[in-house]
């Protein structure tokens, strides 16, 4: 008899980002000394009748909000009918991003790891142990940390002396940068450690016209980009602009961060608007939603990259044969970067994680393979629990 869910549990919880705070129109976190920012996370447990128990922390707010939609559902079910309930939440959420189906999605496989005391990758099937991993930077800012392309180019070179094989940029905010200040930036780096680390340029959706857009990519070209993420205020979402732009330019591009759905990036991939192919667990519906998505790549010869680090990443990373990199986001060569304190033992996302070859491993306890400071989550709870049982 398998186990059946009996109660499920999502905790808010707060913690302080030293020397972070955002832009000045609020979106954007940037480096800005003596700032405290507090952001919040969610702590998810499923719990069983047998006693074993999936966890996972992440999330956002309206995923939260999502949940508390579909979570009484599971009440009562097998947790180990993942693909089931990833149709049902699925249809549930049509009208919706599906946004709060990858943490609990995630705490299932944690939830099956643990019952067969097996790591999520080796359920998944193995590929590999040890992830590369390129440095992610957070955006430019004006406070001397990555305030000037040289300051950029100075920490690519930090982070090829720490071993990185990649480097990627994030841009400044709107209020703080200009067209030609990015390209010289990308000169600046190209020029610093272009061939002995790829490097590849996220300019998160910033730019404003298709002339910018040209204007960065082709100098993106001139240094021989691995690739070109998310460049227009399109919101990263439109296939024919993006079809556009690999027409028109030879750096290949990276999109669908922002596109929700199995199908939507299906559509992307089918319609040539993309050369590599995003997915995350937390925004595509779980580990089972990213692996479809890296599936649907290596069949039309495509490679997928994952968004963003952590646990989950890393799993589908190692169970993964087209994907090249684990993302090591955001690091700054003066903070921290925005990973919560919630890991006991030696698992860690900051950026000297990697070893002397540049890669980090792969969790190999059961489920997650890491363990939640739970203290920690209930100290700085916010108040707002929600328990369906």
């Amino acid at each position: 008899m398998a186990p059946t869910i009996t109660r499920i549990a999502s905790t808010e919880f707060s913690y302080p980002l030293e020397d972070v705070g955002f832009s000045s129109y609020g979106f954007d976190p940037v480096y800005q000394p003596g700032a405290v920012t507090d952001r919040k996370l969610f702590a998810i447990e499923v719990q069983t009748d047998e006693g074993v128990t999936g966890e996972y922390v992440g999330g956002n707010s309206p995923g939260a909000a999502q949940i508390n939609m579909f979570a009484d559902y599971l009440v009562g079910e097998n947790p180990f009918d993942r693909e089931k309930h990833w149709s049902e939440i699925k249809r549930a959420l049509r009208k919706y991003d599906r946004m709060g189906i990858g943490p609990v999605d995630i705490a299932l496989w944690d939830l099956a790891g643990k019952y067969y005391d097996a790591p999520i990758h080796e359920l998944l099937g193995t590929y590999r142990r040890r992830l590369p991993a390129y440095a992610s930077t957070y955006p430019g800012d004006d406070e001397g940390g990555l305030e000037t392309p040289e300051d950029f180019a100075d920490f690519a070179e930090e982070c090829l002396e720490m071993g990185y094989p990649g480097y990627k940029l994030h841009i400044w905010p709107d209020e703080l940068r200009s067209t030609q200040k990015i390209v010289e930036a990308v000169h600046a780096v190209g020029e610093r450690v272009g061939g002995e680390m790829d490097l590849m340029l996220d300019p998160a959706c910033h730019l404003d016209t298709w002339a910018d857009t040209l204007k960065v990519g082709r100098a993106c070209d001139e240094q021989g980009f691995l690739w070109y993420e998310d460049p227009m205020k399109d919101a990263g979402i439109s296939q024919h602009a993006h079809r556009k732009l690999r027409e028109t330019i030879e750096t290949p591009i990276l999109q669908t961060e922002h596109v929700r759905g199995l199908e939507s990036h299906t559509d992307f991939v089918a319609n040539g608007a993309t050369d590599f192919v995003r997915a995350d667990p937390e925004y595509d519906a779980g580990i089972t939603g990213a692996m479809k998505i890296a599936r649907v790549a290596e069949g039309f010869g495509l490679d997928v990259e994952y968004h963003a680090p952590g646990p989950a990443q890393r799993h589908c990373l190692a169970a993964t044969r087209n994907a090249n990199y684990y993302e090591m986001a955001l690091v700054h060569p003066d903070c921290a970067n925005t990973q919560p304190p919630v890991y006991e033992g030696d698992y860690s996302d900051m950026l000297d994680a990697i070893d002397a070859d540049g890669t980090v491993p792969v969790p190999e306890g059961p489920g997650l393979g890491v363990e939640y400071d739970w203290e920690y989550i209930e100290e700085n709870a916010t108040g707002s629990v929600h328990v369906y049982e």
